[in-house]
């Protein structure tokens, strides 16, 4: 039984992560981009069109969730999701169909729900 809770827990705490990764418009699309290949901070910023500071501040939001790993090359640092599955579960996510209620998601976007 003990283990049994142990093992929900730890499941509770990645998808927890996971889910704090995908909160954010610009992390998603981080995540995408590295999906299809590992990426350089300055060709993922160009790509997103997004600041280096700001791509540099939610990749190591990605790297502190676990979700994705550097490696070095020269003076270049690579990034690449941590585990190829995670790869395999964004494209699993994709293809989720979900009946919103915009009514509900519009009073409680200001909440925080959707």
């Amino acid at each position: 039984m003990y283990s049994q809770r142990m093992e929900l827990l730890t499941h509770a705490a990645v998808l927890a992560r996971f889910g704090h990764a995908l909160s954010d418009p610009t992390r998603v699309r981080i995540l995408l981009a590295l999906r299809e290949a590992p990426g350089y901070p300055a060709e993922l910023a160009e790509q997103l069109e997004v600041s280096r500071q700001g791509l540099s501040n939610h990749l190591s939001c990605l790297r502190g969730c676990g979700l994705v790993v550097t490696a070095p090359e020269g003076r270049r640092t690579r990034y690449e999701l941590a585990d190829p599955r995670l790869g395999h579960a964004l494209t699993d996510l994709l293809g989720v169909v979900l009946a919103v209620d915009p009514d509900h998601c519009a009073n409680a976007a200001d909440e925080g729900c959707c």
